[in-house]
Protein backbone atom coordinates (compact mmCIF):
# COMPACT_ATOMS: atom_id res chain seq x y z
CA UNK A 1 0.00 0.00 0.00
CA UNK A 2 1.22 3.68 -1.14
CA UNK A 3 2.39 5.52 1.77
CA UNK A 4 -0.58 8.34 0.99
CA UNK A 5 -2.73 5.83 1.18
CA UNK A 6 -1.92 4.89 4.92
CA UNK A 7 -2.04 8.20 5.84
CA UNK A 8 -5.58 8.68 4.13
CA UNK A 9 -6.87 5.40 6.07
CA UNK A 10 -5.22 6.63 8.99
CA UNK A 11 -6.81 10.36 8.81
CA UNK A 12 -10.42 8.09 8.47
CA UNK A 13 -9.60 5.89 10.92
CA UNK A 14 -9.25 8.90 13.26
CA UNK A 15 -12.45 10.76 12.91
CA UNK A 16 -14.70 7.19 13.41
CA UNK A 17 -12.45 6.95 16.66
CA UNK A 18 -13.02 10.76 17.66
CA UNK A 19 -16.61 10.09 16.53
CA UNK A 20 -16.56 6.74 19.19
CA UNK A 21 -15.67 9.61 21.39
CA UNK A 22 -12.40 8.44 22.25
CA UNK A 23 -9.90 10.91 23.75
CA UNK A 24 -7.86 12.80 21.28
CA UNK A 25 -4.00 11.44 22.61
CA UNK A 26 -5.47 8.12 22.34
CA UNK A 27 -7.16 8.06 19.24
CA UNK A 28 -4.01 9.82 17.59
CA UNK A 29 -1.90 7.65 19.29
CA UNK A 30 -2.88 4.44 17.68
CA UNK A 31 -3.90 5.74 14.39
CA UNK A 32 -0.07 6.94 14.04
CA UNK A 33 1.51 4.46 15.32
CA UNK A 34 -0.37 1.76 13.31
CA UNK A 35 0.19 4.01 10.06
CA UNK A 36 3.82 3.93 10.91
CA UNK A 37 3.93 0.58 11.12
CA UNK A 38 2.33 0.09 7.63
CA UNK A 39 5.06 2.50 6.10
CA UNK A 40 8.29 1.47 7.68
CA UNK A 41 7.31 -1.70 10.06
CA UNK A 42 7.07 -2.54 13.26
CA UNK A 43 11.03 -1.74 13.83
CA UNK A 44 10.83 1.71 13.21
CA UNK A 45 7.20 1.60 14.60
CA UNK A 46 9.07 1.11 17.99
CA UNK A 47 11.74 3.40 17.70
CA UNK A 48 10.00 6.48 16.46
CA UNK A 49 7.51 5.69 19.17
CA UNK A 50 10.51 6.11 21.49
CA UNK A 51 12.87 8.60 19.61
CA UNK A 52 9.65 11.31 18.42
CA UNK A 53 7.83 11.69 21.84
CA UNK A 54 11.15 12.32 23.85
CA UNK A 55 12.19 14.91 21.47
CA UNK A 56 9.31 16.87 21.85
CA UNK A 57 8.96 16.47 25.68
CA UNK A 58 12.67 17.69 25.71
CA UNK A 59 12.52 20.67 23.63
CA UNK A 60 13.08 24.03 25.96
CA UNK A 61 10.74 26.10 24.12
CA UNK A 62 7.65 23.88 25.36
CA UNK A 63 8.67 24.12 29.38
CA UNK A 64 7.16 27.54 29.16
CA UNK A 65 4.09 26.08 29.33
CA UNK A 66 4.59 24.62 32.50
CA UNK A 67 5.39 27.77 33.70
CA UNK A 68 2.66 29.74 32.70
CA UNK A 69 0.32 27.27 34.15
CA UNK A 70 2.02 27.69 37.47
CA UNK A 71 2.22 31.27 37.02
CA UNK A 72 -2.20 31.81 36.68
CA UNK A 73 -2.44 28.76 39.51
CA UNK A 74 -0.36 30.50 41.67
CA UNK A 75 -2.75 33.93 40.47
CA UNK A 76 -6.00 32.22 40.82
CA UNK A 77 -5.62 30.37 44.21
CA UNK A 78 -3.90 33.24 45.82
CA UNK A 79 -6.24 35.26 45.57
CA UNK A 80 -4.55 38.41 42.93
CA UNK A 81 -7.42 38.05 40.32
CA UNK A 82 -10.37 38.51 42.67
CA UNK A 83 -10.99 41.92 42.53
CA UNK A 84 -10.62 42.61 38.95
CA UNK A 85 -14.64 42.46 38.31
CA UNK A 86 -15.22 44.82 41.26
CA UNK A 87 -12.73 47.30 39.68
CA UNK A 88 -14.46 47.00 36.77
CA UNK A 89 -17.47 47.82 37.99
CA UNK A 90 -17.03 50.46 39.92
CA UNK A 91 -15.35 52.13 36.60
CA UNK A 92 -17.80 50.92 34.13
CA UNK A 93 -20.78 49.80 35.64
CA UNK A 94 -22.32 53.92 34.74
CA UNK A 95 -21.95 52.68 30.76
CA UNK A 96 -24.84 50.60 28.93
CA UNK A 97 -24.54 47.22 30.21
CA UNK A 98 -21.80 48.50 31.99
CA UNK A 99 -21.35 44.88 34.18
CA UNK A 100 -20.81 43.27 31.27
CA UNK A 101 -18.48 45.46 29.74
CA UNK A 102 -16.92 45.29 33.25
CA UNK A 103 -17.05 41.43 33.04
CA UNK A 104 -15.42 41.79 29.62
CA UNK A 105 -12.73 43.87 30.39
CA UNK A 106 -11.97 41.69 33.61
CA UNK A 107 -11.64 38.75 31.56
CA UNK A 108 -8.81 40.20 29.40
CA UNK A 109 -7.19 40.53 32.41
CA UNK A 110 -7.62 37.37 34.19
CA UNK A 111 -6.88 36.43 31.02
CA UNK A 112 -3.58 37.71 31.40
CA UNK A 113 -2.44 35.87 34.22
CA UNK A 114 -3.94 32.76 33.37
CA UNK A 115 -3.33 31.40 29.72
CA UNK A 116 -5.98 29.06 29.57
CA UNK A 117 -9.54 30.39 27.92
CA UNK A 118 -11.46 27.26 29.61
CA UNK A 119 -9.81 28.34 33.07
CA UNK A 120 -10.69 32.40 32.69
CA UNK A 121 -14.21 31.08 31.69
CA UNK A 122 -14.74 29.09 35.07
CA UNK A 123 -13.03 31.76 37.54
CA UNK A 124 -15.06 34.57 35.81
CA UNK A 125 -18.29 32.70 35.78
CA UNK A 126 -17.66 32.45 39.47
CA UNK A 127 -17.08 35.45 40.16
CA UNK A 128 -19.03 37.96 37.63
CA UNK A 129 -22.34 35.91 36.56
CA UNK A 130 -24.21 36.12 39.77
CA UNK A 131 -23.79 39.58 39.95
CA UNK A 132 -25.19 40.38 36.64
CA UNK A 133 -27.91 37.92 37.54
CA UNK A 134 -28.41 39.37 40.44
CA UNK A 135 -28.88 43.12 38.70
CA UNK A 136 -31.44 41.73 36.34
CA UNK A 137 -29.47 41.16 33.20
CA UNK A 138 -30.74 39.04 30.40
CA UNK A 139 -29.25 35.58 31.38
CA UNK A 140 -28.52 35.21 27.81
CA UNK A 141 -26.28 38.19 27.75
CA UNK A 142 -24.71 37.47 31.56
CA UNK A 143 -23.18 34.25 30.43
CA UNK A 144 -22.75 34.55 26.53
CA UNK A 145 -20.23 37.25 27.54
CA UNK A 146 -17.76 35.47 29.74
CA UNK A 147 -17.92 32.42 27.88
CA UNK A 148 -16.88 34.87 24.05
CA UNK A 149 -14.15 37.01 26.73
CA UNK A 150 -12.86 34.00 28.12
CA UNK A 151 -11.10 33.11 24.15
CA UNK A 152 -9.27 36.29 24.73
CA UNK A 153 -7.17 34.10 27.09
CA UNK A 154 -6.10 32.29 23.62
CA UNK A 155 -3.96 35.72 22.42
CA UNK A 156 -3.31 37.90 25.21
CA UNK A 157 -0.41 36.61 26.48
CA UNK A 158 0.60 34.10 27.84
CA UNK A 159 -0.48 32.18 25.63
CA UNK A 160 -0.21 28.26 25.29
CA UNK A 161 -1.46 27.80 22.15
CA UNK A 162 1.07 30.35 20.83
CA UNK A 163 3.89 28.19 22.59
CA UNK A 164 2.53 24.78 20.86
CA UNK A 165 2.43 27.02 17.33
CA UNK A 166 6.12 28.74 17.84
CA UNK A 167 7.31 25.05 19.11
CA UNK A 168 5.85 23.31 15.60
CA UNK A 169 6.13 26.53 12.78
CA UNK A 170 10.63 26.60 14.25
CA UNK A 171 8.88 30.83 14.76
CA UNK A 172 10.22 33.13 17.43
CA UNK A 173 8.13 32.34 20.38
CA UNK A 174 8.25 35.30 22.28
CA UNK A 175 6.94 37.16 18.97
CA UNK A 176 4.29 35.05 18.71
CA UNK A 177 3.56 36.03 21.80
CA UNK A 178 3.49 39.62 21.64
CA UNK A 179 1.94 39.30 17.95
CA UNK A 180 -1.16 38.40 19.92
CA UNK A 181 -1.24 41.30 22.28
CA UNK A 182 -3.35 43.51 19.77
CA UNK A 183 -5.62 41.62 18.17
CA UNK A 184 -6.33 40.28 21.81
CA UNK A 185 -7.11 43.85 22.92
CA UNK A 186 -8.85 44.43 19.69
CA UNK A 187 -10.85 41.75 20.56
CA UNK A 188 -12.14 43.00 24.15
CA UNK A 189 -12.93 46.62 22.59
CA UNK A 190 -15.22 45.61 19.75
CA UNK A 191 -17.01 43.33 22.28
CA UNK A 192 -17.63 45.99 24.89
CA UNK A 193 -18.68 48.25 21.84
CA UNK A 194 -21.37 45.46 20.83
CA UNK A 195 -22.33 45.50 24.46
CA UNK A 196 -22.97 48.74 25.21
CA UNK A 197 -24.30 49.60 21.42
CA UNK A 198 -26.90 46.71 22.40
CA UNK A 199 -28.26 47.77 25.66
CA UNK A 200 -28.63 51.40 24.09
CA UNK A 201 -30.82 50.28 21.78
CA UNK A 202 -32.64 47.35 23.92
CA UNK A 203 -32.32 48.51 27.55
CA UNK A 204 -34.29 45.49 29.00
CA UNK A 205 -31.11 43.37 28.22
CA UNK A 206 -29.39 45.51 31.48
CA UNK A 207 -31.45 47.65 33.42
CA UNK A 208 -29.22 50.42 35.03
CA UNK A 209 -27.22 49.55 38.04
CA UNK A 210 -28.02 52.46 40.66
CA UNK A 211 -24.15 52.39 41.69
CA UNK A 212 -22.30 55.70 42.91
CA UNK A 213 -18.89 55.95 43.60
CA UNK A 214 -16.27 59.00 44.32
CA UNK A 215 -13.36 59.13 42.75
CA UNK A 216 -11.35 57.79 45.45
CA UNK A 217 -13.70 54.97 45.54
CA UNK A 218 -12.32 54.11 42.01
CA UNK A 219 -8.48 55.28 42.34
CA UNK A 220 -8.83 53.21 45.65
CA UNK A 221 -9.78 49.83 44.03
CA UNK A 222 -6.76 50.43 41.67
CA UNK A 223 -4.25 49.02 44.82
CA UNK A 224 -6.65 45.81 44.72
CA UNK A 225 -5.72 44.91 41.24
CA UNK A 226 -1.90 46.28 40.98
CA UNK A 227 -0.19 42.66 40.83
CA UNK A 228 -2.30 41.46 37.72
CA UNK A 229 -0.41 45.04 35.58
CA UNK A 230 2.51 44.32 37.06
CA UNK A 231 3.03 40.79 36.05
CA UNK A 232 1.83 41.50 32.54
CA UNK A 233 4.33 44.29 32.74
CA UNK A 234 7.39 41.80 34.15
CA UNK A 235 6.48 38.57 31.36
CA UNK A 236 5.76 41.07 28.52
CA UNK A 237 8.26 43.25 29.22
CA UNK A 238 11.35 40.76 29.69
CA UNK A 239 10.42 39.40 26.38
CA UNK A 240 9.99 42.98 24.69
CA UNK A 241 13.18 44.04 25.46
CA UNK A 242 15.06 40.91 25.04
CA UNK A 243 15.88 40.29 28.79
CA UNK A 244 14.47 36.81 29.06
CA UNK A 245 13.37 34.41 26.78
CA UNK A 246 9.23 33.44 26.78
CA UNK A 247 10.10 30.57 28.52
CA UNK A 248 12.70 32.07 31.28
CA UNK A 249 10.01 35.29 30.90
CA UNK A 250 7.31 32.08 32.08
CA UNK A 251 9.67 31.07 34.89
CA UNK A 252 10.30 35.12 36.52
CA UNK A 253 6.39 35.57 35.49
CA UNK A 254 6.08 32.25 38.42
CA UNK A 255 8.42 33.30 40.70
CA UNK A 256 7.01 36.61 40.94
CA UNK A 257 3.62 35.48 41.05
CA UNK A 258 4.41 33.43 44.30
CA UNK A 259 6.33 36.45 45.61
CA UNK A 260 3.16 38.56 45.32
CA UNK A 261 1.22 36.27 47.22
CA UNK A 262 3.68 35.56 49.83
CA UNK A 263 4.21 39.56 50.73
CA UNK A 264 0.33 39.53 50.57
CA UNK A 265 0.23 37.27 53.62
CA UNK A 266 -1.90 34.68 51.40
CA UNK A 267 0.53 31.69 51.02
CA UNK A 268 -0.28 28.67 52.41
CA UNK A 269 0.59 24.56 52.52
CA UNK A 270 -2.95 24.15 50.87
CA UNK A 271 -2.55 27.15 48.11
CA UNK A 272 1.05 25.92 47.45
CA UNK A 273 0.11 22.25 47.05
CA UNK A 274 -3.50 23.36 45.03
CA UNK A 275 -2.02 25.30 42.24
CA UNK A 276 1.08 23.19 41.48
CA UNK A 277 -1.49 20.39 41.29
CA UNK A 278 -3.39 22.33 38.92
CA UNK A 279 -0.13 23.01 36.83
CA UNK A 280 1.09 19.29 36.86
CA UNK A 281 -2.61 18.37 35.93
CA UNK A 282 -2.75 20.59 33.02
CA UNK A 283 0.13 20.32 31.70
CA UNK A 284 -0.02 16.50 31.75
CA UNK A 285 -3.26 16.79 29.50
CA UNK A 286 -1.28 18.99 26.98
CA UNK A 287 1.53 17.20 26.76
CA UNK A 288 -0.36 14.14 26.35
CA UNK A 289 -1.92 15.06 23.35
CA UNK A 290 0.59 16.69 22.13
CA UNK A 291 3.43 13.76 22.24
CA UNK A 292 0.52 11.70 20.33
CA UNK A 293 0.60 14.26 17.71
CA UNK A 294 4.26 14.62 17.22
CA UNK A 295 3.51 11.01 16.34
CA UNK A 296 0.45 11.70 14.21
CA UNK A 297 3.19 14.48 12.04
CA UNK A 298 6.34 11.80 12.05
CA UNK A 299 3.47 9.92 10.00
CA UNK A 300 2.09 12.85 7.66
CA UNK A 301 5.95 13.59 6.78
CA UNK A 302 6.25 9.53 5.94
CA UNK A 303 3.28 9.39 3.78
CA UNK A 304 5.06 12.41 1.71
CA UNK A 305 1.11 14.20 1.54
CA UNK A 306 3.03 17.69 2.24
CA UNK A 307 4.68 17.67 -0.79
CA UNK A 308 1.75 16.72 -2.27
CA UNK A 309 -0.07 19.80 -0.70
CA UNK A 310 2.66 22.36 -2.06
CA UNK A 311 2.17 21.45 -5.50
CA UNK A 312 -1.67 21.80 -5.60
CA UNK A 313 -0.97 25.19 -4.16
CA UNK A 314 1.51 25.94 -6.79
CA UNK A 315 -0.59 24.71 -9.56
CA UNK A 316 -4.00 25.82 -8.77
CA UNK A 317 -2.28 29.18 -8.43
CA UNK A 318 -4.34 29.93 -5.18
CA UNK A 319 -4.03 32.97 -3.95
CA UNK A 320 -2.99 34.45 -0.02
CA UNK A 321 -6.61 35.51 0.98
CA UNK A 322 -8.06 32.29 -0.86
CA UNK A 323 -6.00 29.94 1.36
CA UNK A 324 -7.04 32.02 3.70
CA UNK A 325 -10.50 31.14 3.37
CA UNK A 326 -9.99 28.03 2.99
CA UNK A 327 -8.19 28.18 6.37
CA UNK A 328 -11.19 30.00 8.25
CA UNK A 329 -13.72 27.28 7.16
CA UNK A 330 -11.63 24.38 8.11
CA UNK A 331 -11.29 25.32 11.32
CA UNK A 332 -14.63 26.68 11.61
CA UNK A 333 -15.59 22.56 10.87
CA UNK A 334 -13.17 21.51 13.01
CA UNK A 335 -13.86 23.59 15.89
CA UNK A 336 -17.22 21.94 15.78
CA UNK A 337 -15.99 18.75 17.18
CA UNK A 338 -12.39 19.07 18.53
CA UNK A 339 -10.64 20.50 21.47
CA UNK A 340 -8.10 23.85 20.38
CA UNK A 341 -4.71 21.91 21.37
CA UNK A 342 -5.54 18.70 18.72
CA UNK A 343 -6.78 21.06 16.38
CA UNK A 344 -3.82 22.42 15.95
CA UNK A 345 -1.56 19.59 15.85
CA UNK A 346 -3.57 17.89 13.50
CA UNK A 347 -3.69 20.68 10.95
CA UNK A 348 -0.53 22.32 11.01
CA UNK A 349 1.70 19.61 9.60
CA UNK A 350 -0.80 20.04 6.49
CA UNK A 351 -1.23 23.69 6.19
CA UNK A 352 2.46 24.97 6.98
CA UNK A 353 3.51 23.42 3.76
CA UNK A 354 0.93 25.31 1.86
CA UNK A 355 1.42 28.62 3.89
CA UNK A 356 5.33 28.25 2.99
CA UNK A 357 4.56 27.46 -1.03
CA UNK A 358 2.69 30.81 -0.97
CA UNK A 359 5.33 32.99 1.42
CA UNK A 360 3.22 33.25 3.96
CA UNK A 361 4.15 35.48 7.10
CA UNK A 362 4.47 32.81 9.42
CA UNK A 363 3.63 34.90 12.35
CA UNK A 364 0.58 36.20 10.96
CA UNK A 365 -1.01 33.08 10.03
CA UNK A 366 -0.45 32.20 13.66
CA UNK A 367 -2.27 34.92 15.12
CA UNK A 368 -5.07 34.09 12.31
CA UNK A 369 -4.78 30.30 13.41
CA UNK A 370 -5.30 30.53 17.29
CA UNK A 371 -7.59 33.03 16.63
CA UNK A 372 -10.21 31.00 14.43
CA UNK A 373 -9.58 27.48 17.32
CA UNK A 374 -11.02 30.29 19.64
CA UNK A 375 -13.88 30.95 17.75
CA UNK A 376 -14.38 26.89 17.32
CA UNK A 377 -14.58 27.22 20.93
CA UNK A 378 -17.81 28.94 21.28
CA UNK A 379 -19.73 27.43 17.74
CA UNK A 380 -22.18 24.21 18.97
CA UNK A 381 -22.51 21.36 18.55
CA UNK A 382 -19.54 21.17 21.18
CA UNK A 383 -18.29 24.83 22.30
CA UNK A 384 -16.24 24.08 25.41
CA UNK A 385 -16.20 27.66 26.53
CA UNK A 386 -19.87 27.77 26.78
CA UNK A 387 -20.21 24.43 28.26
CA UNK A 388 -17.52 25.01 31.00
CA UNK A 389 -19.82 28.10 31.74
CA UNK A 390 -22.78 26.54 31.83
CA UNK A 391 -21.51 23.71 34.22
CA UNK A 392 -21.12 26.38 36.65
CA UNK A 393 -24.64 28.37 36.63
CA UNK A 394 -25.97 25.05 36.64
CA UNK A 395 -29.86 25.54 35.99
CA UNK A 396 -30.05 29.23 36.36
CA UNK A 397 -29.38 29.34 32.77
CA UNK A 398 -30.53 27.24 29.91
CA UNK A 399 -27.91 25.82 27.48
CA UNK A 400 -29.75 27.55 24.49
CA UNK A 401 -29.73 31.10 26.26
CA UNK A 402 -25.76 30.67 25.92
CA UNK A 403 -25.59 29.91 22.76
CA UNK A 404 -28.52 32.47 21.40
CA UNK A 405 -26.31 35.05 23.36
CA UNK A 406 -22.81 33.96 22.22
CA UNK A 407 -24.05 34.38 18.34
CA UNK A 408 -23.82 38.54 18.72
CA UNK A 409 -20.24 38.05 19.44
CA UNK A 410 -19.73 35.45 17.11
CA UNK A 411 -20.85 38.37 14.38
CA UNK A 412 -18.14 40.41 15.80
CA UNK A 413 -15.71 37.77 15.08
CA UNK A 414 -16.45 38.63 11.80
CA UNK A 415 -15.62 42.08 12.04
CA UNK A 416 -12.60 41.24 13.71
CA UNK A 417 -10.83 38.19 11.57
CA UNK A 418 -11.94 40.85 8.85
CA UNK A 419 -8.94 43.59 10.09
CA UNK A 420 -6.73 41.31 11.15
CA UNK A 421 -7.09 39.88 7.85
CA UNK A 422 -7.03 42.88 6.00
CA UNK A 423 -4.59 44.51 7.77
CA UNK A 424 -1.63 42.28 8.75
CA UNK A 425 0.28 44.77 10.97
CA UNK A 426 -2.10 44.66 13.89
CA UNK A 427 -0.69 41.57 14.44
CA UNK A 428 2.82 42.20 13.21
CA UNK A 429 3.79 46.02 14.66
CA UNK A 430 5.23 44.80 18.00
CA UNK A 431 6.76 41.65 16.88
CA UNK A 432 8.46 43.41 14.13
CA UNK A 433 9.65 45.96 16.61
CA UNK A 434 11.50 43.25 18.34
CA UNK A 435 13.89 42.38 15.46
Amino acid sequence: MEPATVFIFALLLLFVLLALRMPIAIALAIVSAGGIFFIRGPRAAMSMLGSETHSFAAHWTLSAIPMFLLMGAFAFHGGLTTSLFKAGRIWLSRLPGGLAVATNVATAMFAASSGSSLATSAAMTRLAAPEMLKAGYAPSLATSVIACAGTIGALIPPSILFVVYAWYAQEHVGKLLMAGLLPGILTAVIYSLLIILRCKFNPSLAPAVDDHFSWRDRFSVLKEIWPIPFLIVVVMGSIYGGVATATEAAALGSVATLALVIARGDFSFSFFRGSVADALSSSASIFFVALAAALFSKLLALSGIPPIVGDFIERSQMSELQLILVVVVLYLLLGLFLDPIGILLITLPILLPAFETLDMNLIWMGVIIVKMIEIGLLTPPVGLNVFVVKSVVGDQVELRDIFRGVMWFLLAEIVIMALIIAFPQISLVLPNMMD
